[in-house]
């Protein structure tokens, strides 16, 4: 069969199979801007046309012939880019309801965020993310975790390989590591998943510590855990057993040369870093739980779920590791250890650990990326972390990442310039997930607010 003949049966399936899902044959986003993410720059009156799940044509909206029957979206004076990454989320799991899965997805669509990676599994998760994968379920494209490698599940070598192999066996795809994994069981456990190319990912277990991690490649480590308890200064005068929450104790009494060593030898190991910044400056802002209610997103999940948030942050506040100095310190010194690992070259991957407390699904990552900012990285840096470097974490550098003919329309519609200011990234129109149009206010309205 001739390549051309080849070609248009691919088209025919494609506008077949996008007929039978419900879809127009295409979708135009006229007069648009795009920020295409292959560089900082953007391109002016430009029309985008997508044909099934991939981006057919772009080109000078006065060129390019917009086909009857397609759906147009007007992007006058608005900026079009690639949909991000939420790379440390939480999909409900356990007994939670199908309608909060559901509302949880379609908050990230919502929000612009077209790929979430999982870190808390569940065995529901594999089936909703082929639901997911098939368009039979709203929501961005998942990666999941399988369920968590911590102190009470992987107690020992034998525990942990055969945890890895049932996750691997059943179609996880990647292992979450908390913290209180003891150290025989987790080197057992790196072993097995090197050995059978599944990925691990997650917290700095104490008896295992960052050095141990870096060598025993981790994919990625998230929150940045461990880089504080690696580097306090010799002599100093704490209590190696009580770090506080991500090390907040230690802040004060760091080695800068250690920390530095830290992030030359991240380099060198090839391990991603996601920092869910945000989250952390949430966690030891001066914020109330009745200030924190207000937060953008939070009217959108039910009132048992803010009670539950209140209860915890009224408890956190009185805790022993709320105390305001210290943690601005411990956040002062957390935005220098983030510009340094990125400054060094280290990959960095979007994350905002959201369903979390007061983390609420796609909006606490318009809030992570104001953090980095205040870290010090450009509105085009951040960026990067959520578009083509999630590519290149999963290996996807020719499928998504940019906006780009032949690669798969996850993208976002911005109202205002996301290269002048971060925060514009918030004002967005809508989402368009694997081809698919979905206008913000759609979403919203159809979740409605408690």
């Amino acid at each position: 069969m001739k390549s051309t003949h080849l070609f248009a049966l691919a088209a025919l399936l494609a506008t077949l199979t996008a007929l039978g899902q419900g879809q127009p044959l295409a979708v135009a986003i006229t007069n648009v801007t795009i920020v295409p993410m292959d560089r900082e720059r953007s391109i002016s009156d430009q029309t985008v046309l997508v044909r099934g799940e991939r981006i057919a044509e772009i080109g000078p909206a006065a060129k390019v012939q917009v086909p009857d029957g397609a759906t147009r979206v007007d992007g006058r004076g608005k900026f079009l880019m690639p949909g991000v990454a939420e790379m440390h989320a939480h999909i409900p799991g356990g007994n939670a309801p199908d309608a909060l899965v559901d509302r949880v997805l379609t908050l990230f669509v919502a929000n612009g965020v077209t790929t979430i990676r999982g870190m808390l599994g569940d065995p529901r998760h594999v089936p909703i993310r082929a639901a997911v994968a098939k368009g039979e379920r709203l929501g961005p494209t998942i990666y999941t975790a399988g369920p968590s490698f911590n102190g009470n599940s992987a107690t020992s070598a034998e525990v942990a390989v055969k945890m890895v192999q049932d996750q691997k066996a059943a179609g996880y795809d990647l292992l979450k590591v908390h913290p209180g994994v003891p150290l025989a069981a987790f080197n057992a456990m790196a072993a097995e998943a090197n050995k059978l190319a599944i990925p691990f990912s997650g917290h700095v277990p104490a008896d295992v510590g960052l050095a141990r991690a870096l060598s025993a490649k981790f994919h990625s480590i998230d929150h940045i855990d461990g880089y504080f308890e690696h580097a306090v200064r010799q002599g100093a005068p704490v209590d190696s057993k009580n770090p506080g929450f991500f090390g907040v104790n230690f802040a004060a009494h760091l080695d800068p040369a250690k920390l530095q060593q830290a992030v030359t030898d991240t380099k060198r190991a090839g391990v991603w870093i996601v920092p869910t910044q945000g989250l952390l400056e949430m966690f030891m802002s001066a914020d109330t739980a009745d200030e924190m209610r207000r937060y953008p997103g939070v009217q959108y999940l039910p009132p048992a779920i803010i009670d539950g948030w209140v209860k915890q942050r009224t408890t956190f506040m009185s805790g022993p590791d709320f105390k305001h100095a210290t943690n601005e310190r411990f956040l002062i010194e957390r935005r220098k250890l983030l510009k340094a690992l990125h400054d060094a070259g280290v990959d960095i991957a979007l994350g905002s650990d959201a369903i979390q407390t007061f983390s609420v699904p796609g909006f606490s990552l318009q809030n992570e990326m104001q953090a980095m900012a205040r870290a010090g990285l450009t509105p085009y840096q951040i960026y990067v972390t959520g578009t083509t470097n999630i590519a290149r974490f999963f290996g996807r550098g020719k499928e998504v990442g940019t906006v780009e003919v032949g690669k798969i329309a996850d993208l976002v519609l911005v109202d205002a310039d996301p290269l002048q200011d971060v925060g514009n990234f918030a004002k967005q129109t809508g989402t368009m997930v694997r081809g698919r149009w979905h206008a913000r206010s759609d979403l919203l309205a159809k979740l409605g607010t408690n």
